[in-house]
């Protein structure tokens, strides 16, 4: 049995939802209208790609029949019930795995205590000893030289794969310790910049089992974080409207620690709505 929930009621929440999208893309839709691109901005989408079309669409999760729903007659993971269309238990089944990786992985990840000690060097290190920057339209804030002594004046404490994984050959041998895919859920905690991010990865990825209200306050989460993710990284976004936040010197490292706790404390609320989700879809028959 799913929950019915009446055309006018549905329609409603799924026109806020595009407002309250809309709000967080718009300057994104239009620059990529216009054929620029913003080093900040477009990692939420070039890198997760996920493209805001398919942000645009409400879910309101598993178990819920929204009636006269046509548009959604096609779409991925729905079925039609009678008059409506609903999120498909097939489509559940289906997705049961990932389900159940992605509901291990945010367990492990409370289960840590949160370190807030890597200052953003994750960015630094993708730039050690190399000419080559991965933000060609940005320059780096203290040049090349200045970077890489930035990097050997203090310890790399990556604790995400996917951050360490872009690390330039120089740099891997630096972190405090080496990571591997394998074992990513016995070394992410909920300090870490990405893996807080990473909760609008997760949604994204179990949509439409997922509501969108969820989704989107897990985007919200992920502007938040990229943005002092390059505040504190190593190029010079003030073109762009961005004060750099200096983890050189200790008054920035301070005020990092500062705002990356914030974060983490907002994630950890999103990372139990997630998880119970998650146990929910894999407590059905």
């Amino acid at each position: 049995m799913t929950q019915l929930l009446p055309e006018v009621d549905w329609r409603a929440r799924a026109t806020e939802h595009r407002a309250r999208l809309d709000k967080l893309v718009g300057p994104y839709l239009e620059r990529r209208a216009a054929g620029s691109t913003h080093p900040v901005i477009d990692f939420l989408f070039t890198y997760y790609g996920h493209k805001p079309a398919q942000l645009r669409r409400w879910h309101p999760g598993f178990g819920v029949t929204l009636a006269g729903a046509r548009e959604y007659d096609g779409a991925r993971g729905y079925l039609r019930v009678g008059a409506g269309y609903t999120a498909d238990p097939a489509y559940l089944a289906k997705r049961r795995d990932t389900i159940e990786f992605v509901a291990n992985l945010l367990r492990a990840t409370a289960s840590r205590p949160a370190q807030l000690s890597c200052f953003g060097l994750h960015e630094w290190a993708m730039v050690y000893r190399t000419d080559e920057v991965r933000h060609q339209q940005v320059p780096l804030r203290l040049g090349h030289a200045n970077t890489d002594a930035v990097v050997e004046s203090m310890s790399l404490r990556c604790t995400h794969y996917d951050a360490f994984r872009f690390f330039t050959p120089d740099a891997v041998g630096r972190n405090a310790e080496p990571l591997t895919r394998a074992d990513q859920a016995a070394r992410e905690q909920p300090g870490c910049l990405h893996a807080n991010m990473d909760l609008y990865k997760w949604a994204f990825k179990l949509a439409p089992l997922t509501s969108s209200d969820l989704l989107l306050d897990c985007f919200e989460l992920a502007c938040t974080a990229r943005e002092l993710d390059m505040q504190a990284s190593p190029y010079d976004l003030s073109e762009y409207g961005y004060d750099p936040i200096p983890i050189e010197i200790p008054s920035g490292r301070a005020e990092y620690v500062r705002r990356q706790g914030a974060i983490s404390e907002h994630s950890a609320a999103l990372r139990t709505r997630l998880l119970a989700v998650c146990e929910g879809l894999l407590a059905l028959p």
